[in-house]
């Protein structure tokens, strides 16, 4: 994987994105040839169009990551990923159509566009039927040793078998273990030089899987592997990288202190953060005043009630704040107190469902932005019970209210919707991972991902 801005990228995912970006700028000047050609114009020199076809392919390009072109479903399924290819492509043409609207020139016409949108699907699909098998081979996963042989061990073992692994597990060493799970492990005795079996197999990284390692740690051994070039990495950091998540079932106070992560250099990146949420808040709540006017009248009408909803939340640092959202429940949905969300929720009115699925009761939270209570990134803000009972159950809970709360979040993209305490911890593992890797880059990432929860809402309630 490559580390960029703090979140790794898988190799096969670079890779196939500078392909793709490349087939998009080529499609481009394809385009605009086909097209002065039929016309009987001169294309004119490539000089004076390079820049305007940059810009396009960046445009197509970046409708491509928000649908989850690159996710690791589409990476292994053609048939998914042809269909995100073409919704992608269809809204990056509608965007770029607009773009043209707003700042017309002379090297992109609408039938330009046409045609770009056709050869673009062409040679995307033609790359994913050339490279598919290719990007799930060997060549691109890290040879990896572990080193244990019980319950840490198996659970590699079984994210290693993932057809969208980074990663290939050449070898398990039992480290004298009360309790071997992995049956096939080697025992440490057997191997007379740990840095040379290391070498024999190519190894590129080890792993240590030990389930308890106090006075247990292979220190000469490690050693010996660290000198001859090969990464050593703990558990709880290989699942940080390889998972996107924090893996609470192995982490310790120790680990999130001395770990990579919650760098001092983010009072820079919170001040972009904010002069951001400023600027987009203004924008969204202008542009979708009309729709959000219009549904609180729907939401009168449907039942009766005040249009919108407000409830007391948990913020930053603990401290709590009012969430406003437009009514998609009945108004004695609480009166025995704060419940979870439940599928098919009796409680939610008709005209609540379908603001729900379409997420348009969201919108108004835009207004806690501009106040400064939320971000439009950040941890999903909790009810003040259910975060004392969450603080009670699940560890470091408390630590996701080190960072501002968000509409939209690493773990809103990267986990189903959730309404147990089961589901809070999982999310709570992706709200970690947010927090202790931080960036402005990261939450470009999320931005461009939630577009891809909202056209397919399959967790919406």
């Amino acid at each position: 994987m490559i580390r960029l801005f703090k979140h790794y990228i898988p190799h096969a995912v670079i890779l196939l994105g500078l392909l793709d970006f490349g087939l998009l700028f080529l499609a481009g000047e394809l385009a605009w040839q086909v097209r002065a050609g039929q016309i009987a114009i001169d294309p004119g020199p490539f000089a004076d169009r390079w820049l305007a076809l940059l810009g396009s392919a960046s445009v197509v390009w970046l409708a491509m990551i928000s649908v989850g072109v690159y996710g690791p479903y589409a990476l292994r399924s053609l048939r998914f990923a042809g269909a995100r290819l073409l919704v992608a492509i269809s809204l990056g043409i509608i965007a770029l159509a607009f773009i043209d609207f707003l700042l017309p020139g002379n090297t992109f016409w609408r039938s330009t566009l046409l045609y770009a949108m056709g050869f673009a699907v062409l040679v995307l699909v033609i790359d994913r039927l050339v490279l598919n098998s290719f990007l799930g081979s060997s060549a691109f996963r890290r040879r990896v040793m572990v080193l244990g042989a019980g319950d840490r061990a198996e659970r590699l073992r079984k994210l290693g078998e993932k057809p969208e692994a980074g990663f290939a597990i050449v070898s398990y060493v039992a480290m004298s273990e009360p309790e071997r799970v992995v049956e096939e492990a080697i025992p440490r005795e057997a191997i007379h030089d740990l840095g040379r079996f290391v070498e024999n197999l190519g190894v590129s990284e080890v792993v240590l899987a030990l389930q308890e390692r106090r006075n247990a740690l292979p220190l000469k051994d490690l050693l010996r592997i660290k000198t001859k070039g090969c990464h050593v990495n703990d558990f709880s950091s290989f699942m940080e990288r390889e998972t996107g998540k924090v893996d609470l079932d192995t982490v310790n106070p120790s680990w999130l202190i001395f770990s990579d992560g919650f760098s001092s250099g983010r009072m820079f990146s919170s001040a972009v953060k904010r002069v951001f949420d400023i600027t987009a808040s203004l924008i969204l709540l202008l542009l979708t005043f009309p729709i959000i006017a219009v549904f609180a009248v729907l939401v009168k009408l449907d039942s009766k009630g005040p249009a919108f909803f407000r409830q007391e939340r948990v913020g930053l640092y603990g401290q709590t704040f009012y969430l406003h959202k437009l009514r998609s429940m009945r108004t004695d949905a609480e009166k025995d107190g704060s419940k979870w969300a439940e599928e098919n929720d009796p409680r939610i009115t008709r005209m609540g469902r379908f603001i729900r699925k379409v997420r348009i009761d969201e919108l108004p939270q835009t207004w806690s932005v501009l106040k400064g209570h939320m971000s439009f990134v950040g941890p999903r803000p909790e009810v003040p019970t259910f975060v004392e009972s969450l603080e009670e159950e699940i560890p470091f809970f408390a630590e996701r209210h080190m960072v501002k709360p968000g509409i939209t979040g690493w773990a809103q993209i990267n986990y189903p919707y959730g309404a147990s305490t089961e589901d809070s911890r999982k999310k709570l593992e992706f709200d970690l991972y947010y927090a202790k890797n931080y960036t402005p880059f990261l939450d470009f990432v999320i931005l461009l991902q939630t577009v891809r929860v909202v056209l397919w809402p399959e967790g919406a309630r």
